[in-house]
């Protein structure tokens, strides 16, 4: 079970890293929108859409990188922290629909219940 743990916290990292990107392309799109249009009003709205969109997007994928980093780790509040993540990323459709049934079925399987288990033990 070590293999699909790694294999989680890769997905779990490199999907926050996908959304933190589409963040960029997103607030960089409207705010280049913004600079076109002559109206004073629409080009104040795409930029607060812009600056909104963007916190959202790094507010949902910075749990993410959390969970990936501590799943290399061992650690307990990770494995839980990701299957929480896990859960929302089903709505996520298709790679996050993909990604979210993967992780649920990897981080509850008794083995991999048993290896954090052993790394809560062996840290004390």
């Amino acid at each position: 079970m070590e293999k699909h743990i790694n294999i989680v916290a890769a997905f779990q990292i490199g999907l926050s890293i996908f959304n933190l990107l589409i963040a960029f392309l997103i607030f960089t799109v409207l705010k280049l929108v913004g600079g076109f249009v002559d109206d004073v009003n629409a080009t104040t709205v795409l930029s607060i859409i812009a600056d909104v969109l963007a916190v959202v997007f790094i507010v949902i994928s910075v749990p993410g990188i959390l969970a990936g980093m501590g799943l290399y780790k061992r650690k307990e509040w990770a494995r839980i922290l990701t299957l929480i993540l896990s859960v929302i990323e089903i709505f996520s459709f298709p790679f996050g629909t993909a990604i979210g049934i993967y992780s649920i079925w990897a981080l509850i399987q008794p083995e991999t219940v048993a290896a954090f288990g052993e790394s809560r033990e062996s840290s004390f």
